[in-house]
């Protein structure tokens, strides 16, 4: 089945844009680069954070 919409469909209320209809392909675009961003950002405050070190003798040891 071909798509409906090459571009987007903008769906107005009382003469106000309130939706949009667009492409499953352009939506799964959309979705997988704002997943991206938050990984870019959780990422960066991960990276303020102090890195804490064990010792794998130590790890290992709370294991047994």
């Amino acid at each position: 089945m071909k798509a409906a919409f090459a571009e987007p469909e903008i769906v107005t209320m009382d003469g106000k844009p309130v939706f949009s209809i667009l492409p499953i392909k352009d939506h799964r675009e959309i979705m997988e680069r704002l997943e991206d961003a938050d990984d870019v950002a959780w990422l960066k405050r991960a990276r303020r954070k102090p890195l804490h070190h064990h010792l794998l003798e130590d790890v290992l040891r709370t294991c047994s």
